[in-house]
Order: structure tokens, then sequence, then C-alpha cells
């Protein structure tokens, strides 16, 4: 079921913030999906998704290896009769005060922060469509 970005129900947002490990695909440069669990955070203001990561992983690799334009990605959670798919374009940001905001916003979400990784990049999708029932 598809939902209306600009007016998103309170119960979809608030399964965003619930204590859940999505999961995000992004495509190979073959085409073929790879999918991992990751921990992410929905701004339904921004209409951002944020995901923190290694530089060095695979799905960071899979999202430049897009160009600059960026990379069509999806993060989905399920939780029994329960899911949430949120897509979009996705872009690598390696900037500290990013890398930084996405931490916090990770810590708010999933109660811990993260030990500190000069490594560490954010994952930024522009959110283009919503789907499920939650």
């Amino acid at each position: 079921m598809a939902h209306d970005l600009s007016a998103l129900s309170p119960e979809y947002l608030a399964f965003w913030g619930e204590y859940l490990m999505p999961t995000l695909t992004t495509l190979r440069t073959d085409g073929t999906p790879h999918v991992v669990p990751v921990g992410v955070t929905y701004d339904a203001g921004q209409r951002i998704a944020r995901i923190i990561t290694r530089k060095d992983s695979t799905k960071v690799k899979n999202v430049l290896a897009a160009g600059a334009d960026g990379a069509t990605v999806a993060v989905c959670q399920v939780d029994k009769g329960r899911w949430a798919t949120l897509e979009g374009i996705g872009r690598v940001r390696t900037d500290s005060e990013s890398v930084a905001d996405a931490v916090r916003r990770y810590a708010e979400r999933y109660g811990r922060t993260p030990t500190p990784n000069p490594d560490r990049v954010m994952i930024e999708i522009a959110v283009t469509k919503a789907m499920g029932r939650a």
C-alpha cells in the first residue's frame, strides 16, 4: 500500500521509531540486489532516511558506483503483520557534521551511541516513496 509522503500517519511514523533492524537494498554493478540489515532513522519533515556505516562497506561501494546522481535504494522493516518500506535516492555523505547528526539520530532511535569510528560515513536517502501497513 502506497502512502502520501506529505501525510504519513502517526502510526506509520511511530513504526519508524521502534527498535527494529530494517534492511537496506542496494544494487550491485551487475544489477543484482545486495540486502543487509542496518540501523536507520527517518526524518519525515525532511523526507530523509539516514544510515551510518563504514566507508569500505559493500553498500557504500554500491551507492558510489551509481555515480553523482545517487543510487536507487530501499529500506524495509517488518514486525509480524506490520511492515514499511521507504524508497529513494541514496548518496554517501562524509562530512563530519552530517555523520555526527546521523549518529545522534541513531542513538535516539536505538538507545545507544555507536563506538567512535574514523571510517564512519552516512548513507542519506532522499525518500521518494513510502509503502506499508504499519
